[in-house]
């Protein structure tokens, strides 16, 4: 049984920083374009990566924990996370930067998991559920 709930409990887990994140860029949007901007991007820009970063989290985050095309939604977060955490986690001269650089490589890590093993039994991705439940 633990077999069957781990993948769940895991997805619950690592899609957690995600949503998290995406919910608090939405009630700091200003704050989340200007930290882009203040990498040298134009506000323009800025702007539009501010609003794709948002449906990045939320949508990837939301399909890792409810297991709905998981593995595309872990590939989403993976593309996310990438030139994030080259663009704001690599000053090394910081302890701090290199906490969250480790944490995203991490991060990184179990959605390359998640994306090559798959969401487990418990997931709306699951076709042994949708056989005998109905399609969804």
């Amino acid at each position: 049984m633990i077999d069957r709930l781990l993948p769940l409990v895991a997805r619950g887990f690592l899609s957690a920083v995600f949503i998290r994140s995406g919910v608090a860029h939405c009630f700091n949007f200003a704050g989340t374009q200007q930290a882009i901007s203040s990498k040298g991007l134009p506000s323009g820009l800025a702007l539009i990566m501010a609003i794709g970063a948002i449906l990045l989290l939320l949508g990837g985050g939301l399909s890792v924990l409810l297991g709905f095309k998981a593995r595309w939604g872990a590939i989403a977060l993976i593309v996310f996370l990438v030139p994030t955490t080259l663009m704001f986690h690599i000053n090394f001269a910081e302890q701090m930067e290199q906490i969250q650089f480790l944490k995203n490589v991490s991060l990184i890590g179990g959605l390359l998991l998640l994306a090559q093993n798959g969401p487990g039994r418990y997931s709306f991705d699951n076709q042994e559920l949708r056989r005998s439940y109905g399609k969804w």
